[in-house]
């Protein structure tokens, strides 16, 4: 009988280092993200103390104020400065001023530059890109070179006075066209030119496809929009003449004068000024969050 040679083939050696699953970060990730935390948290505490210190002294009498202006505690809290605010100026009207303005600013920028941006990218007419070069040069030109014109423009036109003089000027904001054109562009072509051979317009394709899908664009635009319209000071102060018209930066600084310095008076202005942005900016930063969740986009 012939010998039968058996050959064995040794199994390759377990490997004794746990399998990574798949998804799980490593390292270098996990050392990114805390950085990242970290970082946030600081930049968010940079820009919160000064809110939060001036909310403190805005509770504290004057006097002690004076004798210890470093202390955040105080034994006396008190709102004088507020009722202050309430009582010695039309503090509602300057609130309803700026709200009327900034809103109706929100409303005519997100719709003409969003149209703007949309005409931009789907639209071929001549001089498109030389139309897109002049509205980013706008960019680079600061806004008090224009108060001197558009103040003997809007005289002309017998605005002065009213909240069109404010609003106006305030629409054709380039930084919007760029934020919309940018997120418009990124739109698939393919679903764009879907709509067109089913017969869609290019006003339906612009309402039913690309703002709904813009909406982390139309929310950015409009915190960016509430924010400048409500924090500007230079040309409502040209233009609202009457103290019942004025907004709340113009009025608030009515407060702040005198011989002595007000110190509870001057922070309780700010901290006035400061609350409705805050609350607008938690509302539609909530909706950018939303957005970008049902958009998909990373």
């Amino acid at each position: 009988m012939a010998n039968t040679v058996v050959s064995t083939v040794a199994a390759p050696a377990a490997d004794t280092k746990p399998a990574r699953r798949r998804g799980a970060p490593d390292q270098g990730g996990k050392a990114f993200n805390r950085l990242a935390a970290t970082c946030v948290t600081l930049f968010a505490l940079i820009w919160l103390m000064p809110f939060l210190w001036a909310l403190i002294t805005s509770l504290r009498p004057n006097e002690e104020i004076a004798a210890h202006p470093t202390t955040p505690w105080s034994n006396n809290w008190t709102l004088d400065a507020y009722r202050f605010a309430w009582d010695s100026s039309p503090l509602g009207w300057w609130y309803v001023n700026s709200f009327i303005i900034s809103t109706l600013t929100v409303i005519f920028t997100v719709v003409v530059c969003s149209m703007v941006a949309f005409a931009l990218v789907h639209l071929n007419f001549r001089g498109k890109y030389v139309v897109f070069g002049l509205i980013l040069a706008g960019l680079m030109l600061p806004t008090e070179a224009l108060v001197l014109p558009q103040f003997m423009e809007f005289r002309a036109l017998g605005l002065l006075g009213t909240y069109w003089a404010v609003i106006l000027p305030s629409v054709a904001l380039p930084v919007a066209v760029f934020v919309f054109h940018s997120f418009i562009k990124a739109i698939p072509v393919s679903l764009v030119e879907a709509a067109r051979l089913d017969g869609a317009s290019w006003w339906r394709v612009y309402r039913q496809i690309a703002m709904p899908l813009s909406r982390p664009a139309i929310s950015a635009v409009a915190i960016l929009t509430f924010i400048t319209s409500w924090n500007a000071f230079l040309w409502p102060l040209l233009v609202l003449t009457q103290t019942k018209s004025q907004t709340i930066p113009v009025g608030l600084s009515s407060l702040v004068g005198g011989a002595a310095i007000q110190y509870a008076e001057t922070m309780a202005s700010a901290v006035l000024g400061i609350l409705p942005l805050l609350a607008v900016f938690l509302v539609l930063q909530r909706q950018i969050a939303q957005g970008v969740s049902n958009t998909g986009i990373k």
